[in-house]
């Protein structure tokens, strides 16, 4: 399958999106995705970060409603707890929390979609004493 296959199948809620526009963001994850890392499930990969980045760009359905709008807006915005019930906020500053790649990715479903595939074919090297 290629990757727009794969997004078709996975991302239903991207279903609006025509296949031009999905080829576009196709060719702007490409180069977060290794052929070589990722081999046989390079489109796989590359399906799921396409996902990831449209959900991140704030396409897609937005299932949550105002906890949706929230949500997004809290990676831009350093908000780092959301509670409504008497109304808080809480913001995390730089040198507060590390942000990783995996903080970043697990943010959408996608995302962790693609980390789980990435453990499955990256076996890390370890040392014993």
């Amino acid at each position: 399958m290629t990757a727009l296959e794969i997004i078709r199948l996975v991302g239903s809620e991207f279903e609006d999106i025509d296949n031009n526009e999905l080829e576009q963001w196709i060719e702007i994850a490409r180069p977060f995705v290794s052929k070589e890392k990722f081999g046989r499930f390079n489109e796989q990969a590359l399906a799921f970060m396409v996902c990831h980045m449209m959900k991140m760009g704030g396409l897609g359905e937005d299932t949550l409603g105002e906890y949706g709008k929230m949500g997004a807006a809290s990676g831009m915005a350093g908000i780092s707890s959301i509670s409504d019930g008497g109304s808080s906020i809480s913001f995390s500053w730089p040198g507060q929390t590390a942000i990783t790649a995996d903080s970043v990715y697990a943010q959408t479903t996608y995302g962790r979609q693609y980390l789980a595939l990435l453990r499955l074919i990256i076996v890390p090297i370890t040392i014993d004493h």
